[in-house]
């Protein structure tokens, strides 16, 4: 097999195994809708995409490190993160402010509150592990790392397409009182693993 059809296989590989991972086992998809609800999409994907990225190369570089961890921190750690994004959510400005805030606070909250939202949750979860595992078994970092990110991304287009369909149909009142209950219900989720 030659060396370029080993990193497609590879890439193919991991890019299927973690997006399995991540429809069935994971509770960011449900943060990347109700995000969408109260934030541009293009921010939310940006900061998904970044987040998701360096938590994919963690796991491919650490392989062996994520796997080994057990315990209560990674719970703690992104429960606190979705309780803060539900109080980033739930904090309207007045429409004065929300008025003259035309474009880079806007941009930087929204990238802010998303960024948080994804980087600081579920380390240690199925996609991880299975890039973790992919690493292990193939020793390809790079086609691991690159069939791992666009599976996050194809699940966040997914993810985001219904939220953007949801924001459009609902009033803003409604959006942010959903968006921040759904991080709320998500962090007591964090806490009370199954």
């Amino acid at each position: 097999m030659s060396a370029d059809l080993a990193f497609g296989a590879a890439t193919l590989l991991a890019f299927w195994s973690v997006l399995i991972a991540e429809l069935v086992g994971d509770k960011s998809i449900y943060v990347l809708t109700s995000l969408s609800l109260r934030i541009h999409w293009g921010v939310v994907f940006a900061a998904f995409a970044a987040a998701s990225g360096v938590k994919i190369m963690a796991a491919t570089v650490l392989g062996s490190v994520v796997m080994r961890i057990h315990g209560h921190w990674p719970y703690v750690v992104s429960a606190a993160a979705f309780f803060v994004s539900a109080v980033l959510i739930w904090v309207d400005e007045p429409p004065k402010i929300a008025q003259e805030n035309t474009g880079r606070g806007d941009w930087s909250k929204g990238i802010l509150v998303c960024f948080t939202s994804f980087f600081f949750t579920e380390w240690g979860d199925p996609g991880q592990i299975a890039a973790a595992a992919l690493v292990l078994k193939s020793h390809m970092l790079l086609a691991t790392w690159i069939g791992a990110t666009l599976a996050l991304m194809t699940k966040g287009v997914v993810a985001l397409a219904l939220g953007v369909q949801i924001r459009n149909r609902l009033p803003q009142k409604t959006l942010r009182i959903v968006a921040s209950g759904s991080c709320c219900a998500l962090g007591i989720l964090a806490i009370v693993r199954p």
